[in-house]
């Protein structure tokens, strides 16, 4: 990789995710020299922009206190990525709020904020397998489902600054209603929340005995892990709900692959990450089916593989371009 951040200088990663928030130091090189990751909601009622800031100062304690030159963030959107403000994010009781302003008052350092979803598929593509192509399509189903575009190198978008919710794509034409009021989005049948709800059904109708008894029918329990360890106990329908999700997501991407014919689709998340070889081979068949087959001709269908680092290192990465092109913007100003 192309030298970046002059030797000795530092930065800062930050993932704020609807469960946990995670930030890390970077040296010159992108070495992780210091993380802390702790859950995004406590029971105290700390303010979620407290708890970054602690969590922040933590990981460069754990660093060794160097000084830091920038911060990049991940965060949930809506945002504005000029600005660094989020202008509505509920989990966090956020509307409006001036989050890159905030944290350059509190550490003195520029500071660049964008979609959580943005920065993790710019990450895989600075680090990950997919670095090298020009043209990447990024979906990471979770509790919701968001995805990234990069056509030539550079991340789209959109004229309000939020495109890539193909979450919102509607894939089943009458389906379920979604939490953004439509029905038949590729959310409400695909993503984590969705999953779990038919898993409830089905420990509800006792046609899942495992997730019956580790989880009840309580939403919040049954995540990613669990649901692959239904499916490893030989729990066939809970399978069938996953592999169908995972199809969904295939057709989503072949529609993606019509339209923008890129070189790569890196599927992330939680889901992904416990169960890989079953959702991309689902993925997979789903794109076989739907994508016109000269557009689909050497496209790879790859699950992301930074894991939880993704969003942190492509946030670290932002920070230090940023921080590298700021002197030519001031010579070129001066000029």
């Amino acid at each position: 990789m192309k030298k970046i951040l002059k030797a000795g200088q530092h930065v800062v990663g930050m993932d704020i995710g609807g469960t946990k928030m995670m930030a890390a130091v970077f040296d010159s090189d992108f070495n992780i020299v210091g993380v802390c990751k702790k859950k995004s909601k406590t029971k105290s009622r700390e303010r979620s922009e407290d708890r970054i800031v602690k969590i922040i100062e933590t990981a460069i304690e754990a660093a060794g206190s160097p000084k830091i030159s920038g911060i990049g963030v991940g965060s949930p959107g809506p945002l504005d990525p000029d600005t660094g403000v989020i202008i509505d994010t509920p989990n966090l009781g956020w509307k409006n709020f001036p989050l890159a302003e905030m944290l350059r008052k509190r550490f003195g350092v520029p500071v660049v904020v964008d979609n959580d979803v943005n920065v993790g598929t710019y990450g895989e593509w600075c680090f990950g397998e997919i670095s090298g192509c020009r043209h990447v399509v990024g979906i990471f189903p979770g509790t919701g489902i968001r995805g990234a575009v990069l056509i030539d190198k550079h991340l789209i978008r959109g004229s309000r600054e939020v495109a890539g919710e193909i979450g919102h794509m509607t894939v089943e034409v009458g389906g379920p209603f979604c939490g953004c009021g439509k029905r038949g989005c590729l959310e409400a049948v695909a993503s984590r929340i969705a999953i779990s709800k038919e898993i409830a059904a089905l420990a509800i109708r006792e046609d899942a005995p495992f997730i019956l008894e580790k989880c009840g029918t309580d939403l919040a329990t049954i995540r990613s892990g669990v649901i692959a360890e239904a499916v490893a106990k030989g729990e066939k329908k809970v399978e069938d709900v996953v592999r169908r999700a995972a199809y969904y997501i295939g057709i989503a991407a072949g529609n993606l692959i019509n339209i923008l014919s890129p070189e790569v689709v890196v599927v992330g998340g939680g889901l992904v990450t416990a169960m890989p070889d079953l959702f991309m081979k689902e993925i997979r068949r789903g794109v076989a089916d739907h994508a016109m087959p000269f557009l689909r001709k050497n496209v790879r269908i790859l699950p992301a593989t930074l894991g939880d680092n993704a969003t942190v290192m492509g946030a670290a990465h932002m920070i230090a371009t940023r921080i590298k092109s700021a002197p030519l913007k001031r010579k070129a100003r001066a000029r």
